[in-house]
C-alpha cells in the first residue's frame, strides 16, 4: 500500500495531488499559449521594421585573405552577424559571445540550408582571432574587423574620446558604454542585384534570443540560478573548455584563466 503524501512543501514549491497539479498546469497552459501568440506578433514586428541599404564597401580579414561583406553572404539571401566582444590585444575571453557561438555547432547546416549564412566579427587581428577559433575548436566563418569602420558604424566598438565625451552610442542609448567593445547580433539582407540591406540589431539582453540553453535553464526547478556576484551570466559560464579549471569571471563578462597576472588581479 503506496503511504500517503506527507510534504506540502519543498523550499518554496507546494506539494499536491495529481488533480490539482494538472489544474494548475491547465491555467499555466492557457498563458502559456497566449505568450507564444505574442511571441509571434513581435516577430512579425521585427521582420517589418523599415530597411536600411548599406552603401559602405566593408572589407574584412579572413584566415584565407581579405573578404566583403557581400561575400560572407555566401551565396544566401540572409545574413546573420555576430558581433564578438573581442578588441586588440584582447587577452580574456567574453564567457556571453563564447556561450552564443557555441549554440551554432549543431545548427549550421540548417541555417545555410535554409538561405541563412553566420559570420561572426570582432575588432581583434584575425591571428588573434585565428587563436582563440582553433582553441575552442568552432568552425563557423570568424572574420576581423580591424582595418574596417564595421564595429564602430554598427556600435558595437567605440573611440576613447567618444567614451570620455559621453557620445558613443550602444543598444540605442547615447552615453559611456564603459569598455571599447561590446557584443551585438545583426542581420542583413542582399537582393538579387547585390544590393545589401540591414534589417535589425539587437545589444544587451537582446542576445539571449539566440541563447538557447536558457530555454532549458528557464524550466528547471533552479531557474538560471544565476544568485553570484554578478547576477547574469557570467556567475557560471565560462568557455567550455575551461569548466572544473578554476579562474574567475569579471563583471565585464571576460573570463580570466587560473594563474593570469592581469591588472584586474592586481
Amino acid at each position: 500500500m503506496q503511504a500517503k503524501l506527507q510534504e506540502t512543501q519543498v523550499g518554496s514549491a507546494k506539494v499536491v495531488s495529481q488533480a490539482d497539479w494538472l489544474v494548475a498546469r491547465k491555467q499555466l497552459l492557457a498563458k502559456e499559449k497566449e505568450f507564444t501568440r505574442q511571441r509571434d506578433a513581435l516577430n512579425a514586428e521585427r521582420r517589418a521594421l523599415p530597411w536600411r541599404r548599406v552603401e559602405k564597401q566593408y572589407v574584412f580579414d579572413g584566415p584565407s585573405g581579405k573578404v566583403t561583406l557581400a561575400q560572407l553572404f555566401n551565396g544566401r539571401s540572409q545574413l546573420f552577424v555576430k558581433h564578438f566582444m573581442m578588441g586588440p590585444g584582447q587577452k580574456q575571453q567574453c564567457v556571453g559571445c563564447s556561450l552564443e557561438v557555441d549554440h551554432l555547432e549543431g545548427i549550421l547546416d540548417h541555417l545555410e540550408n535554409h538561405d541563412v549564412s553566420y559570420a561572426a566579427v570582432a575588432r581583434a587581428p584575425i591571428d588573434e582571432i585565428e587563436a582563440v577559433r582553433k582553441r575552442m575548436d568552432w568552425h563557423f566563418p570568424w572574420v576581423s574587423s580591424y582595418n574596417n569602420d564595421f564595429n564602430y558604424d554598427f556600435n558595437v566598438s567605440f573611440k576613447p574620446e567618444d567614451m570620455a565625451a559621453g557620445a558613443a552610442v550602444y543598444n540605442y542609448r547615447q552615453g559611456n558604454p564603459g569598455m571599447e567593445d561590446l557584443s551585438g547580433d545583426s542581420i542583413f539582407y542582399k537582393d538579387d542585384s547585390g544590393h545589401i540591406f540591414h534589417t535589425y540589431s539587437t545589444f544587451g539582453r537582446g542576445g539571449e534570443e539566440f541563447l538557447g540553453i536558457y530555454r532549458f535553464f528557464d524550466l528547471m526547478p533552479k531557474g538560471r540560478d544565476e544568485n553570484g556576484p554578478h547576477h547574469s551570466l557570467a556567475d557560471w559560464a565560462r568557455p567550455h573548455n575551461m569548466y572544473g579549471k578554476g579562474g574567475m569571471v569579471e563583471a565585464t563578462g571576460r573570463y580570466h584563466s587560473p594563474g593570469c597576472a592581469c591588472a584586474v588581479h592586481k
